[in-house]
């Protein structure tokens, strides 16, 4: 897979797949792109920090209701983005 198609990838399996991407968190919409800055360092385990405040949660707040569900994600980083550590201007959305 070509490199800037891979968070698109990571995308659909967090969002679509998993329901993982936003909601509207204190009356007004979020999504975890909102979160991602435009360069520097972004781990999986701050990406996923990301998802859960874009859907209104405290990562950590009561993290072992949360843990199967960072690790699935924190899987599904690595696997699409091929590090566990990318800059941020790799997660960006292709449209081609």
């Amino acid at each position: 897979m070509r490199q800037e198609a891979a968070y698109n990838a990571l995308m659909r399996e967090v969002c679509v797949d998993r329901g993982w991407c936003g909601g509207i968190v204190d009356g007004r919409p979020s999504h975890v792109d909102d979160f991602i800055p435009e360069s520097g360092p972004v781990s999986a385990d701050q990406f996923v920090d990301w998802l859960f405040r874009a859907d209104g949660l405290d990562p950590a707040d009561d993290p072992s209701k949360w843990l199967k569900h960072r690790r699935g994600l924190m899987d599904a980083f690595l696997r699409h983005m091929g590090s566990d550590v990318v800059d941020a201007s790799l997660l960006k959305w292709t449209f081609d």
